[in-house]
């Protein structure tokens, strides 16, 4: 046997250091070429860190949350000796985008209570990362399946097949328990007063904090809440509504909002721009990429609808739908998690009064649409019942004016109350 030291590798676009979001493995487990050790997060991506050679592991460097420096240990496995000497440079890294970095349960030993191939395969694994971390979670040894792809590829009926042959067979019913005494009868156990949680900040939620924060720290918001009567887009929207074919996903106020703001943008470029701090300049884009702020079980992502300004309603309502829905279960891919210009938020039926939505840095502007409610008002000397909705908005004040930003929401209203226009070619 022989040792072989593996180091934290080139993760690529200039990454220095790495951290630790989850180990896969632990010191005794036996891994195999190609097996995902690590799960780590660098400032561009999560990535998966796969085995260069097969062995068992011997030591492991750092806990979940420490940063390790490119090119220092990562990880000591115990090989043969024509193992180690045969092994290729460590293989690339499989990366995920920044918002898909959810942590996943350890590795566990496989087992099971179904029939299992005669020998395990030691040869590399080939399948996809998708299929490795569902066996991972479920605690399978890939090399127990014999896959039926090409070259014995294995593909997810293989694993579901597996997986089915292995779960436990259901109990035979038994007598039921003979009621313990109450005198004997177990108390409640009651959390001592002052009992806390610790719950380390890693991985994307730290990745999240800490842009929040310089967001927050190095741009002074300016910010600007209008109210907008939509009682005429309500119309719309239900109108539109009720002839879509049945099952269909309704139109919510985020595509018409996305459409009007394509169109104000033209005559507010400087809204639509990033900061390039290192560089000193502002970049105009004529392009819109629209930014979705969009809330997953891992935390705040925002997925992007790339070129809003060429999308008609239903399309920018079916992307906007499609790539929030791959953020929300981490199948977007990197670059629909990057390149806004201008990002819309929502709080849905969470929506309140007002908010104060934070600058999704490079980009100067982020537009936010809160709760819609009927409400008495004034209309031409008399009282009616309209239906109102707050939009709620934050500009990078080193680069957009006040009276600019002001103009720009007004100009999004004027849309919005009016929503034919919207459709009106300029």
């Amino acid at each position: 046997m022989s040792r072989y030291v593996f180091k934290l590798p080139d993760l690529g676009e200039g990454t220095v250091e790495a951290e630790i979001v989850n180990w896969r493995v632990k010191p005794g487990d036996t891994v195999a070429e190609d097996d995902v050790l690590v799960e780590v997060m660098t400032e561009k991506a999560a990535v998966e860190v796969p085995a260069p050679v097969s062995g068992r592991v011997l030591s492991t460097t750092g806990a979940a949350g420490d940063m390790v420096p490119v090119g220092a240990e990562l990880i000591v496995l115990e090989t043969q000796p024509d193992a180690a000497a045969q092994a290729t440079p460590a293989p690339a890294a499989r990366s995920a985008p920044v918002a898909a970095g959810s942590a996943t349960p350890a590795l566990t030993s496989a087992g099971g209570n179904g029939a299992a191939p005669a020998a395990a395969r030691t040869d590399r694994v080939a399948t996809s990362p998708a299929i490795r971390r569902r066996a991972h979670e479920a605690g399978i040894d890939l090399r127990q399946i014999a896959g039926s792809g090409p070259n014995g590829r294995i593909v997810p009926k293989d694993l579901e097949a597996y997986a089915a042959r292995r779960a436990p067979q259901p109990t035979p019913l038994r007598a039921a328990p003979k009621a313990v005494p109450a005198a004997r009868a177990a108390e409640p156990r009651v959390a001592p007063n002052g009992a806390t949680e610790e719950i380390k900040v890693i991985g994307l939620r730290r990745l999240i904090a800490q842009r929040m924060s310089e967001a927050k720290r190095n741009i002074p918001h300016f910010a600007y809440v209008e109210e907008l009567d939509v009682t005429e887009l309500e119309s719309l929207r239900r109108h539109l509504n009720s002839r879509l074919a049945a099952g269909a996903p309704a139109l919510t106020y985020l595509p018409f909002l996305a459409l009007a703001l394509v169109r104000v943008l033209r005559d507010f470029p400087q809204c639509n721009a990033h900061y390039d701090a290192e560089r000193g300049v502002i970049v105009r884009h004529r392009s819109v990429h629209l930014g979705v702020a969009t809330q997953t079980p891992d935390g705040l992502k925002v997925p992007v609808v790339h070129d809003a300004q060429a999308l008609t309603l239903w399309d920018l309502a079916a992307e906007m739908r499609r790539v929030s829905e791959a953020a929300r279960s981490n199948k977007a891919k990197r670059e629909e998690l990057s390149g806004s210009t201008i990002t819309i938020t929502s709080l849905g039926k969470l929506g309140g009064i007002a908010s104060t939505p934070i600058i999704n840095a490079p980009e100067v502007a982020i537009i936010g649409v809160n709760r819609a409610l009927e409400r008495p008002v004034v209309v031409d000397g008399a009282i009616a019942i309209r239906r109102t909705m707050n939009l709620s908005s934050s500009f990078d004040h080193r680069f957009v004016d006040g009276y600019d930003a002001a103009a720009m929401i007004q100009a999004l209203k004027e849309c919005l109350e009016h929503p034919a226009t919207i459709f009106i070619a300029a």
